[in-house]
C-alpha cells in the first residue's frame, strides 16, 4: 500500500524550485560600474535636452510639424497594415505577457525569481516615471494639434514621451539585461535596438506621435535599463523574503498536518487504571517522529508485520447459515403438523 502524501500543485513547483539548478548559481548581475554611471548621465542629459528644445518650440517642434505635415502613412501605403501589427512590439499588455512568460519559464530552469523581480521592477518603474512625465507636460498628439507650430505643451494630453517606445526599449531589453553570458547580452541588446527603433519610427508614420516624443521615450526607457543595478539588492532582499514566507508557510502546514489521515479529530488521553498517581508523565517523542511513523503505520492498521491472505488460517462457521424459520424442523425430528 503506497503511503506517500499527496502533493498539491503548490508543493510541486516549490520542490522543483527546491533542486539543485541546472544553470550555475553565480550568475553575473549587472553591476553599476563606472561606464554604466557615464551612460547613466549622458542620456540624462539628452533626456533634458529634449524637453528643454519642446518646452522652448526650437527647430525641433518645427521639424515635428514637417514630418507631421508629410504623411508617412500616405507616403508609403502599402507597408500600412504590416506597421499596424507590428507596433503591437511596443503595446505594454501583449510585450508583458510574452517577456513574463519566458522569464517564468527561466526562473523555473534557474531556480530562481530574479527574472520575474526584475520585470516587475523596470515596469514599476517604467509606470511611475513615464506616466508621470505623461501628466505633467500634457502635451497632445498630431492628431489632436490646435496650433500650427506650437509645441502643443500642458493641453491635457498625455502623448510625451511616447509609451509604446519607452515599453519596447524596457520590456525587450531586460532580456539582453539578464543574459547569462556576455555574447548573448550582446546579441540580444542589438535585437532589442532594432525592436525598440522599428516601434519607434512605426508611431511616428502611423501619425500617433511627434518624432520628438520617439527620441524622448527612447531616452526613458534607457533610463530604467541603466538604473536597474541600483535596485538589485532589493529585489534579492524580496527573493529572500518570498522564500522565507515559503518556509513558514510549509513549516505551518506540517504542524498543522492530521493525524492518522483523519481531518479534524481529536483523540482524548487516556490514562491507564494500574498506573500510580506519582508516576512520572511518558516522554512525547518530537513531531517530525510521530509523523513519520503515522505515516509508515495508517491509523487503521494495527502496527507490525501482517500477514498475507493465503497464509491465514480459514475459520469454518458452526452451525447452519440459514436464519431461523419458527415453521422450519430440523432434519432428523418428526414434524408436528397433522
Amino acid at each position: 500500500m503506497r503511503t506517500e502524501p499527496n502533493l498539491t500543485r503548490l508543493d510541486r513547483v516549490f520542490a522543483r524550485l527546491d533542486r539543485e539548478p541546472e544553470r550555475p548559481a553565480h550568475l553575473d548581475v549587472p553591476r553599476m560600474s563606472r561606464h554604466r554611471v557615464v551612460l547613466l548621465g549622458a542620456t540624462l542629459a539628452f533626456y533634458l535636452t529634449i524637453v528643454v528644445a519642446v518646452w522652448s518650440t526650437s527647430w525641433l517642434v518645427r521639424f515635428d510639424w514637417q514630418v507631421m505635415f508629410f504623411r508617412p502613412y500616405q507616403q508609403w501605403p502599402e507597408i500600412h497594415a504590416f506597421l499596424d501589427y507590428y507596433v503591437v512590439l511596443g503595446q505594454r499588455g501583449p510585450t508583458a505577457v510574452m517577456i513574463a512568460a519566458w522569464l517564468g519559464w527561466r526562473s523555473w530552469r534557474q531556480h530562481t525569481l530574479r527574472p520575474l523581480l526584475t520585470l516587475g521592477t523596470s515596469l514599476l518603474l517604467l509606470n511611475i516615471t513615464v506616466g508621470a512625465a505623461k501628466l505633467g507636460m500634457g502635451r497632445l498628439g498630431p492628431h489632436y494639434a490646435t496650433v500650427i507650430g506650437s509645441n502643443e505643451m500642458w493641453q491635457g494630453g498625455d502623448i510625451f514621451p511616447s509609451g509604446h517606445t519607452a515599453n519596447a526599449v524596457v520590456t525587450w531589453g531586460i532580456l539582453a539585461y539578464l543574459a547569462s553570458t556576455p555574447r548573448a547580452r550582446r546579441y540580444l541588446s542589438a535585437l532589442s535596438a532594432v525592436v525598440a527603433l522599428g516601434v519607434g519610427l512605426t508611431t511616428v508614420y502611423l501619425g500617433t506621435h511627434w518624432l520628438s516624443d520617439v527620441l524622448l521615450g527612447w531616452a526613458a526607457g534607457l533610463l530604467i535599463l541603466l538604473a536597474l543595478p541600483w535596485f538589485e539588492p532589493l529585489i534579492a532582499r524580496v527573493e529572500d523574503r518570498l522564500f522565507d514566507l515559503r518556509d513558514a508557510w510549509r513549516g505551518r502546514r506540517t504542524r498543522t498536518a492530521p493525524v492518522g489521515g483523519v481531518p479534524g479529530a481529536v483523540f482524548p488521553r487516556h490514562t491507564p487504571a494500574d498506573q500510580p498517581a506519582d508516576a512520572e508523565p511518558p516522554v512525547r517523542e518530537p513531531a517530525a517522529v510521530r509523523s513519520a511513523r503515522t505515516a509508515a503505520h495508517p491509523a487503521y492498521l494495527a502496527p507490525g508485520p501482517h500477514a498475507t491472505r493465503a497464509e491465514r488460517t480459514p475459520v469454518t462457521p458452526v452451525g447452519s447459515r440459514r436464519p431461523p424459520h419458527p415453521d422450519r424442523v430440523q432434519r432428523g425430528t418428526a414434524s408436528a403438523r397433522p
